[in-house]
This record gives structure tokens, sequence and C-alpha cells, in this order.
């Protein structure tokens, strides 16, 4: 899967040139195994296997099947945000606005369909139209001011910040949105983000489903559609992209788009599973959803990755969150193993890189 991500970025871009034969042909003379592992997925595969061996045997309850349901759901809410921010990555872009974008998207269904006294159903379209806007403006801004997308991105961060806690005082009086499990539509939409169902007496929430849907479907576009092409080669070289007619940007806005998306179904879920909203939320997931792209094989610089490895990534994450409580640890010490993950995946991918190339 990844040894067509990892080439693509380049070949797409550039088209044969000089040591590009030579270079694939050297690939296909490799053995197996040395190219298995140049698959960014791999070695976060390897990864997530020895997190989970780790904590089955240091936390005996996690191999109970409703401590698995709550690590995969876990994992869940940090993986759908994953694939639309390493799809970003991979594109050579990536945004710090995700994480209160959620909150953004939340409040707005909320509260709008709660001060307007209309069917939820309403705020939750308007919610997805003012999510799509918000990477859409994103993208828009990148790709007309020229501007690095840490920079583009910090600045929707602190706007949103700002906006969702001082709209939110403003409009409730309060710093969290008001009850809307009462409200007209709510147990469909509820059905749709936030329901639960029984697999051999454990109930499952309906995102772990949703997360696996969107993995699969990440993973076809980036590797069997035109879309993907477009997306590894402006991550890879966007000038030569260019250069041989690849839409940059419409491919940078659609992506900052998808983010949008991703940001607008977490933040759906979040409401239709709290029925209320905290204002103040979110900072910091943002670089949650980034570390677990990286883990899962993406590079910083772009034009590298896979959309099954971010799945891995999350699972990582949910793993460690929840396998500290059950054994029993100090809940401080998830900071320490996140940076722990982040340090080795980032060396991996260094390594992995490498391999990739034959350097």
């Amino acid at each position: 899967m990844s040894g067509a991500s990892g080439r693509t970025a380049t070949a797409v871009a550039t088209g044969p040139g000089p040591g590009g034969p030579r270079s694939r042909s050297r690939t296909a003379r490799r053995p197996p195994v040395p190219r298995l592992l140049a698959r960014p997925e791999v070695g976060v595969f390897l990864g997530a296997l020895a997190v989970l061996v780790f904590f089955l045997a240091a936390a005996p309850s996690v191999r109970q099947g409703g401590s698995m349901a709550t690590v995969l759901y876990q994992s869940s809410t940090i993986g759908i945000m994953a694939l639309p921010v390493a799809l970003l990555m991979i594109g050579g872009e990536f945004d710090l606005s995700a994480g209160v974008a959620v909150i953004t998207s939340a409040l707005t269904a909320s509260m709008l369909s709660y001060q307007l006294t209309v069917n939820v159903w309403t705020g939750v379209i308007v919610a997805l139209a003012l999510s799509l806007g918000i990477g859409a403006f994103n993208g828009w801004m990148l790709v007309k001011t020229g501007l690095p997308s840490f920079l583009v991105t910090l600045g929707t961060f602190l706007i949103l910040q700002g906006v969702n806690l001082a709209v939110t005082k403003l409009v409730t009086g309060n710093v969290a949105t008001d009850d809307v499990s009462d409200m007209e539509g709510f147990d469909q939409a509820r059905a749709l983000f936030a329901s639960s169902f029984g697999v051999g007496g454990v109930q499952v929430k309906i995102t772990v489903v949703w997360w696996l849907v969107f993995a699969a479907l990440a993973t076809w576009v980036l590797l069997r559609t035109r879309y993907g092409n477009w997306v590894l080669a402006v991550g890879g070289d966007q000038d030569s992209a260019r250069a041989v007619g690849v839409p940059v940007t419409f491919t940078k806005i659609t992506l900052f788009m998808l983010v949008g998306l991703g940001a607008w179904f977490v933040g759906m879920h979040q409401l239709f599973s709290f029925n209320t909203v905290q204002s103040g939320e979110g900072v910091g997931n943002e670089l949650i959803y980034i570390a677990a792209a990286v883990i899962g094989g993406c590079l910083l610089t772009g034009g590298y990755g896979s959309a099954i490895g971010p799945v891995f990534g999350a699972f990582m994450f949910g793993m460690v969150n929840q396998g500290i409580v059950y054994a029993g640890w100090n809940p401080d010490w998830f900071k320490a193993f996140l940076g722990a993950m982040l340090l080795g995946a980032v060396l991996i991918n260094l390594w992995v890189r490498r391999t990739a190339t034959g350097r």
C-alpha cells in the first residue's frame, strides 16, 4: 500500500528523470522483507502491537471485552480526525486549528438549534457548512498569500478559540451550551453520531465503525484515485506537480476542507454524546491529531505516508491512555509515553524514508 504512496509523490510530480527508472528497478530487485519494512504503516503497526501486548500483560483488565471497547472508542475519536489531518500532511501542510474547529462546529449546531427552537438537523447542516467554510478559508489564505500553513492556521486557531468563548457567553450567558436532548430530531442525530450497539454482550460505540469506514475510504482515495495522486504529488514537489498539470490550488483547498469535514463529524459526536458543549475545550487536541499522523508514518515535509498508518497511531494513543488507567498508574505518565512514542516514531520514519529511497 505505502510502497505506492512512498514513490508516487515523486513519480507523479516529476515523471521519469535522472535516476528515476534506475531507482524503481533497484527497488523492485529488493528482497520482500526490506520492501515490506519500507511501507510507512509497518513500523507503527509493530509499535501498536507491542503496546497492546505490553498492556495486556501489565493490566489484566484490558483483556476484558468492555475495556477493549473503551480503548477502541477513545482511539476512534482521535482517529477520525487523524485521517484528514494525515491526508493534509501528505499534501505538505498541517492545520493547527483542527482541535478548536471541532468545538466550533458543535457549538454552532447546539446554539443555533436551541436559540432558534428548530430541528437539531438544521443546526447540524449549518455547522457542516461552517466547518467546510473554515477549511476553505484556511486553504484559500494559504494558496493566495503563500504564507506557511503554520501561520495561517495558528491565526485561525486563535480566532476560533476567542469566538468560541465570547459568542457562547454572549448567547447563553455561560461557558457551555444548553441541553438539546429534548429537541426535535435529537434521537435520530444521536443514532447516527453517538449510538452504541452490542457485540457479544459488549457495547461498542458507532464511532468505531465510522472510523474504520473512513479509513478504508481514505486509503482507496489515496491509492486508487487521481485525487490521491494529486495529494502525493503536491506534497512531494508543489512546483513540479503544477508543471505537469496537477491542480495545486484545488488540491490544497479541498484537503483543508476535509479537515473541516472531520471536525464537523467529531463535533457532532461530542454534542449528541453529552447533549451540551463546553466552549473552552479542544485546545491542544490538534497536536494529538498531528502526532497520531506522524506516529502513523506521515512525514512533516509531506509527500509520504498512508491512510492506514494513522489508524494504528490513534490506536496507540487510545491504548496508552486507557491502559495506564487500567494498570492503576499515575495518569501523568501518559504525557511521558506520548513523548516517547512521538520521538520513536520520528526516528522510525526517518529510517523508513531512507530505506524507501535506497539511501
